[in-house]
């Protein structure tokens, strides 16, 4: 069967999808547990949370594209993607471990541990995440396949972010008895051990069966060239910094939110106790995971670029509403984040798909395909919204004089919740508008699929 025609089976999207489960059982940690963890349990300032966030992002200026370049000159036999994915999923449960332990330690001992584990942590991230957001690109060239394969890709990562919503806290308290160090440490385990699981599910359900046109190896200044004179990726690419700061800007207010201006009111949900930090998020993980499942209905009528461009937008309106209310509206709170989540679900599933489509692009407008240096640079830009978005919660609170552990003054509770609603959505703004200068249609993308197999079979033809 020639490979335009290639279908991929539900077997193998679903593989495909258990290693975005794992990711997002780290990447959920990252943003909604570890500030609230660094500053209350830990006792590291706010502010020296944020920068360290921040100085362990530059490392990935280099790290990230270095792992896409060397993940696409790979060769085994399991192809060049699959075996890191595999060979890490241990180290990187280790890691977790670790950054998520105590030691007793003074303070600038706790911020040197801090720096050492969270930077080893992301690096293993970046190895683990660069070949699996590559290995979409060689499992099909159709791209309608690869925008089921990212549906399935995203409801699965919403499961793994609605376990670590609706579980982490109740782990902590089961593991720690009132020791929170304690309880920190043990659910890492936990979900380190899940995480490891499903990324061996992915190496042994997947294939990769495409490669480019089999010409002179790139060179890596070519290949760098190519991504930045790639029009569609560097507004993508763009817009992803925006989107992710806004939505880990939310997300990493939110532990503070629910704490220190509502409360916290436990409330039962279907006949359990539950914090209202794990109903906030795990609603919110709802939301997004039938806005992901809904996505290809949205499809059929908007193209991928409008619905990335105009849900991002009104998701981020809804984030607005957020300042208005009362600590009193819990339920309007889980009304209006889930509409925030439900509009964000679709965005993020129309984003990979569009990153693979601007690897098609750059094939086809410059004759060379950069798969993993284009998922490298795309994943760094997205780590860098990760950053800006937790970086700038830790600076915000420590310049509204937030203090951990202590009755917030009225000052600093408005500074809480302008991090829950205004301060993201302006970035969220941003993002939507750019991707509306975004050039390829979904009419464009069927073009330049046919173009590049006609290329491979006179290739092909040829030999």
């Amino acid at each position: 069967m020639s490979t335009e025609h290639i279908r991929l089976s539900i077997k193998e999207k679903i593989g495909y999808g258990l290693g975005d489960m794992a990711g997002n059982l780290y990447f959920q940690m990252f943003v909604v547990f570890l500030p609230i963890f660094y500053t209350d349990v830990f006792g590291i300032p706010a502010a020296a949370m944020g920068t360290m966030m921040l100085v362990s992002r530059l490392w990935d200026a280099v790290n990230d594209p270095m792992m896409g370049m060397i993940a696409d000159r790979t060769q085994t036999r399991w192809g060049k993607y699959r075996p890191y994915i595999i060979s890490l999923a241990i180290p990187i449960g280790i890691a977790g471990v670790f950054t998520f332990t105590t030691p007793d330690l003074g303070d600038t001992g706790k911020l040197v541990y801090a720096y050492i584990t969270y930077i080893i942590l992301m690096m293993l991230y970046t190895a683990v995440n660069v070949p699996y957001a590559a290995l979409m690109g060689v499992l099909t060239p159709n791209s309608a396949e690869r925008a089921s394969a990212s549906q399935f890709r995203f409801v699965e990562a919403f499961i793994g972010q609605l376990f670590v919503g609706a579980a982490t806290l109740t782990m902590v308290s089961y593991f720690g008895q009132g020791n929170d160090a304690h309880g920190w440490r043990m659910t890492m385990i936990v979900i380190g051990g899940m995480a490891a699981i499903l990324l061996a599910g992915t190496f042994f359900l997947t294939k990769e069966r495409i490669s480019p046109v089999k010409e002179k190896t790139n060179k890596i200044t070519d290949d760098l060239s190519d991504l930045v004179k790639n029009k569609p990726w560097v507004l993508v690419g763009i817009a992803t910094f925006f989107q992710l700061s806004y939505i880990v800007m939310r997300g990493s207010a939110t532990p503070y939110y629910v704490k220190y201006f509502t409360g916290d009111p436990g409330l039962t949900f279907l006949g359990f106790n539950m914090e209202f930090t794990s109903l906030l998020v795990s609603a919110g993980s709802v939301a997004t995971l039938l806005g992901a499942l809904t996505t290809g209905i949205f499809n059929k009528y908007i193209s991928k670029k409008n619905v990335y461009s105009w849900f991002l937008i009104i998701s981020s309106l809804f984030s607005v509403t957020f300042f208005f209310l009362n600590a009193e509206n819990v339920m309007m709170m889980i009304v209006i984040n889930a509409l925030v989540s439900f509009f964000f679900g679709s965005v993020s599933v129309a984003q990979w798909a569009i990153y693979t489509d601007t690897a098609d692009y750059g094939e086809w407008k410059f004759g060379r395909r950069a798969t993993a240096l284009i998922m490298a640079a795309s994943l760094f830009l997205l780590k860098l919204g990760l950053t800006i978005g937790g970086a700038s919660v830790g600076w915000i609170l420590e310049l509204y004089d937030f203090v951990p552990l202590a009755d917030q003054s009225e000052f600093t509770m408005t500074g809480i919740r302008l991090l829950m609603s205004v301060f993201p959505a302006l970035f969220g703004l941003i993002g939507g508008f750019i991707m509306i200068f975004y050039p390829l249609s979904d009419a464009k993308m069927i073009e330049i699929e046919n173009d590049l197999n006609a290329r491979k079979e006179a290739k092909e033809s040829a030999e």
